[in-house]
């Protein structure tokens, strides 16, 4: 199967990029403009007069969330087994 081939702009630059499918274009397309409106936000919103800076805070950013989504998975995932112990044993004594 051929990549597609596609830009995406990031904080006024141009990035030439090879793609699997439209859907992963889709999301390429998606981040990139997240990515710029944080920049938007955090050059209207802080002094922050290098780009550099502004991507570094922006990859923070975006690296935080997903780790702390991470966290929070795994918290639940750990409730709902402890809830799943907890049923079976309930429906085990019932059951003997």
């Amino acid at each position: 199967m051929e990549k597609l081939k596609i830009n995406i702009v990031i904080a006024g630059r141009t990035y030439p990029l090879s793609v699997n499918n439209t859907k992963e274009e889709e999301g390429m397309r998606k981040a990139a403009t997240a990515i710029n409106k944080l920049i938007t936000m955090y050059e209207q919103n802080y002094a922050v007069s290098d780009k550099q800076d502004v991507l570094a805070m922006c990859a923070l950013q975006f690296a935080s969330k997903l780790e702390i989504s991470t966290l929070e998975k795994s918290s639940d995932s750990t409730e709902t087994i402890n809830k799943l112990k907890e049923l079976t044993n309930l429906v085990d004594t019932h059951l003997k």
